[in-house]
């Protein structure tokens, strides 16, 4: 029940309109056309929940620096994206070419995934270092910085 709940939480593709109009105290249609505006530029993304993965059992974090052989940036990419355990994967500068977000069930696990990562094509060397705690963890910018993002912001 929980893994369908989170489904179809994943899969809700708009707010409740009416209900954000009538919390900002503005009309529907300008609430209507202020998303469909942050959607279009591309600053809201989605409308998935944010799920805390060591709860679903995943309590190992780790980054991995990745360097890969020249001109095989878009093969590597492809492989690694085929791997749930990726979470995040970054173009860099500085020692390696990728920076690649993944989580893991356990120790493990986190070998089971690092020797699927050295498995994919193009890949020449990677460092990985465990996160020990995240004191810091956002997924969204508050919204004054937004403002001033946008150019709304007062003043």
């Amino acid at each position: 029940m929980d893994q369908a709940l989170l489904d179809a939480l994943a899969e809700t593709t708009r707010p409740n309109v009416l209900e954000l109009s009538r919390r900002l105290g503005v009309a529907r249609n300008t609430v209507q056309a202020r998303l469909d505006r942050l959607q279009a530029n591309g600053t809201i993304v989605g409308y998935a929940p944010t799920v805390r993965l060591a709860s679903l059992g995943y309590g190992v974090l780790a980054f991995i620096t990745i360097e890969i052989s020249q001109g095989l940036t878009g093969p590597v990419i492809e492989g690694l994206a085929r791997m749930p355990e990726v979470l995040e994967l970054h173009t860099i500068t500085g020692p390696g070419d990728l920076l690649c977000r993944i989580v893991a069930r356990s120790n493990e696990h986190l070998h089971d995934i690092l020797e699927r990562v050295l498995a994919v094509p193009g890949i020449t060397r990677t460092t990985t270092t465990l996160a020990l705690s995240s004191p810091i963890s956002r997924v969204e910018i508050a919204a004054p910085a937004v403002a001033d993002l946008l150019g709304d912001a007062p003043g």
